[in-house]
């Protein structure tokens, strides 16, 4: 398996991994399909350098990606980041989930990024988990923050700190 940083080839391949997630539910909150060009303009044209996307390549094929995103443009908020990690349903429970979170984090680490958020439907437990194995702590729940096919559901907010940010970035 390699893991990369995003080419514009692999729009489509995100879009797919994204969609998926979209049609069985329960990861994410939106509702709409996404092609290519609406990858590129919602995760990519505002990216700044230290935001990216990597994924994940089995056999020449995109199988996962991951996003690094500033949690919030204000500047006081500069040293903090947003993490999401998508794999195709079929790779889930194989390890290259973890491998590709090992990748982003250290990413997240080059960028220099202190404070890491992750946001999980609380109904996503498997996530949680899985992030919680990398060192994320649950810090809040809100209640009732989406509302999807007729049901309210609640967000966990998770968060990682790492101590050490190169003086450079601040």
């Amino acid at each position: 398996m390699q893991i990369r940083t995003y080419l514009k080839k692999d729009f489509q391949a995100i879009a797919d991994i994204y969609n998926e997630s979209i049609s069985l539910g329960g990861v994410t909150l939106d509702f709409d399909l996404y092609s290519p060009a609406n990858i590129e303009k919602a995760f990519i044209k505002n990216f700044n350098h230290r935001e990216t996307i990597l994924v994940s390549e089995q056999d020449s094929q995109v199988i996962g990606w991951g996003i690094i995103k500033h949690y919030n443009k204000r500047p006081g908020y500069n040293l903090s980041c947003e993490t999401s990690i998508y794999l195709s349903f079929s790779n889930i429970g194989r390890g290259y989930g973890y491998a590709l979170q090992t990748a982003l984090l250290e990413k997240v680490q080059a960028f220099g990024y202190h404070h890491v958020v992750a946001k999980i439907l609380v109904a996503n437990s498997r996530s949680i988990k899985f992030h919680q194995k990398f060192g994320y702590e649950i810090v809040g729940i809100q209640k009732e923050i989406g509302y999807y096919q007729g049901k309210w559901l609640d967000v966990a907010i998770l968060q990682l700190i790492f101590a050490d940010i190169p003086s450079d970035i601040r």
